[in-house]
């Protein structure tokens, strides 16, 4: 693909959602363009604002965490794979309402411990800081929600 169409093709996709340097990057390398096209490609879509890593991790964030009801550290996992900085990533975390974390760690606590057939209460609250550990939940803060959830 030449320069001209493969830049027209990745302004038209940041145009419809945010992307990443790193998915324009996998996009351009999909497309065979050259390393030399791809990285003039990157640096004029930067200039241009049409990737912004700071507006991305902000909405992936908020995506991540409402809908897919992701923790802190599987999303900040997941942003470290698509290249971006710490600084950057710290800064869109920062932006999850404490309150709101807790609660959508205690709506996942809760729906696992529906979900759990076994009720002896070992193997009960394994299962369910498993299940919060495994979507990204701090394991410090799983444990006094669990211990209250199982008191009841």
């Amino acid at each position: 693909m030449d320069y001209k169409t493969a830049i027209n093709k990745a302004a038209a996709l940041c145009s419809r959602q945010e992307y990443c340097r790193s998915d324009i990057q996998k996009k351009l390398d999909k497309w065979d363009v050259s390393a030399e096209d791809g990285e003039r490609i990157i640096q004029r879509l930067l200039e241009e604002e049409f990737i912004d890593e700071k507006r991305f991790a902000s909405f992936f964030v908020r995506d991540k965490f409402r809908f897919n009801r992701w923790g802190r550290q599987k999303i900040a996992w997941q942003l470290r794979q698509k290249k971006l900085d710490n600084a950057t990533i710290d800064e869109a975390l920062e932006q999850i309402n404490p309150e709101e974390y807790t609660e959508k760690l205690q709506e996942v606590i809760r729906e696992k411990s529906r979900q759990v057939k076994n009720k002896e209460p070992i193997k009960q609250k394994a299962a369910i800081i498993r299940n919060a550990v495994s979507k990204g939940f701090e394991y410090d803060q799983i444990i006094p929600i669990v211990e209250q959830l199982l008191l009841k």
